[in-house]
């Protein structure tokens, strides 16, 4: 995350920066030979179908023979290698993520209107038919990936969801992932990874018609492959290392921001972590105690890099000037963290989803406990797109219906239009019906 120059011309007053990052580009660049490998893989999935899958499921993951379906009995056993307390944490956050999807959909309704007496439009929601869901299971199981897309997916209607998650060192699935996939209600399971398992579920090689739509994070290989499918699929959206920003002034907890700035570091070495404050001396603390915090931590090992590589604290004069340059970064999590939580929430337009308050942390998001959706954009994506939801799911199809009564002022406008346009077969349809008026 990094400011457009524009956005610090616009500042009214001075700004600081306690840390910048150290880094001298952005996180998220495409890989030339990221692009160059996922664009072979396709092709070679494209030609060979599931022989190729398969030879590149062994080649990567180390997976040999051709069952790669879970069969039902599996899927639902899963929860017996989990112990109670995690078992019911994901049946809590399934619970939880299902309850807001579902509020989501009842607050998106059909609806007909008359515009004029004989001209009666509408628009329903209509739900796709098909979803691949890609569950990741590698150096960090996101167990609540199925939450997001999986079970969001089937409170919006999806007739049919399957899912791929890659195999463990072991061949076989990530029980917990498993078992958040079988609360959620998924309806197939393949334990398929990486480029080849999005590629199956696009092209229809795993006993179903092509996935309508993919969704689910994953790393860059994933990423870039779900860009190159764009177009045969839809796709939820284009995810880049995950994003933390937080908003704080000298009445927030120096700890607290300091352990949620490191909290989304840990998800890689690319994990950008931003504060913006209006009081420089909170911004050195907060600084001091992200480095004492790095190396109580186990996985120091990738905040540390993450933070100094991608870590930033800036100082401005006014929260009007926070507002500003936390719009142009339009992080994927905003944490609010002041005297005023409401004025930023009221003010603020640019972020994937935001927590407000020191009670709230990225963390109930990322594991489903808060029941939002967790799959949001990044890189400047909040700018323009929102997040993951069960109105993504849905199509909202306009329909009209017109009297023989309304059609003379409709077909008039159009006969004019269609002639100053030279389109004469357009105006025909409209002239043919005046006709018929009489």
């Amino acid at each position: 995350m990094y400011f457009t120059p524009a956005a610090l011309t616009e500042l009214d007053g001075p700004c600081t920066f306690v840390k910048l990052p150290g880094h001298d580009g952005p996180p998220a660049q495409r890989d030339p030979a990221v692009i160059a490998t996922v664009s072979e893989m396709l092709s070679a999935i494209s030609a060979n179908g599931l022989d190729a899958v398969l030879k590149y499921a062994e080649q990567l993951d180390n997976f040999t023979g051709r069952d790669i379906e879970l069969d039902a009995k599996t899927i639902a056993a899963s929860g017996d290698r989990l112990t109670p307390e995690l078992r019911r944490s994901i049946e809590l956050g399934a619970e939880r993520t299902k309850a807001f999807a579902e509020a989501q959909r009842a607050h998106l309704s059909d609806f007909e209107i008359e515009l004029v007496p004989g001209l009666v439009t509408g628009q329903r929601y209509i739900p796709i038919q098909r979803v691949g869901a890609y569950l990741p299971a590698g150096r960090f199981p996101l167990t609540a990936s199925a939450f997001m897309t999986v079970n969001v997916a089937k409170v919006a209607g999806v007739d049919s969801v399957i899912a791929c998650t890659p195999p463990q060192p072991d061949g076989h699935a990530n029980a917990a992932v498993l078992y958040a996939a079988h609360v959620s209600g998924v309806d197939r399971v393949f334990v398929l990874g990486g480029v080849q398992a999005l590629a199956a579920m696009a092209y229809g090689l795993l006993g179903e018609r092509p996935a309508d739509m993919i969704v689910g994070a994953g790393n860059a290989y994933v990423a870039e492959a779900k860009r190159a499918l764009f177009g045969r699929s839809a796709i939820d959206l284009l995810a880049g290392p995950s994003e933390v920003a937080v908003i704080a002034d000298e009445t927030a907890d120096v700890e607290l921001v300091a352990a949620d700035l490191l909290g989304q570091a840990e998800h890689g070495l690319d994990s950008p972590a931003a504060l913006i404050t209006t009081d420089e001396a909170f911004g050195r603390a907060v600084a001091a105690e992200v480095e004492r915090q790095i190396p109580t931590l186990s996985t120091d090992w990738v905040c540390g890099p993450a933070w100094r590589d991608y870590g930033s604290i800036t100082v401005v004069s006014s929260r009007e000037d926070a507002v500003r340059l936390m719009d142009d970064l339009a992080p994927e999590h905003l944490e609010i963290q002041t005297a005023d939580d409401a004025w930023y929430h009221d003010h603020l337009r640019n972020y994937g989803s935001i927590f407000l308050g020191p009670w709230s942390t990225v963390a109930y998001s990322d594991k489903g406990m808060a029941g939002t959706n967790h799959v949001l954009p990044t890189a400047g994506g909040a700018r323009h797109s929102a997040g993951l939801s069960v109105s993504r799911f849905l199509k909202p199809l306009t329909y009209q219906r017109v009297s023989k009564e309304a059609t003379h002022d409709l077909a008039d406008a159009v006969d004019v239009i269609s002639e100053s346009e030279g389109m004469a077969a357009h105006r025909a349809t409209a002239t043919l019906r005046l006709t018929r008026l009489d």
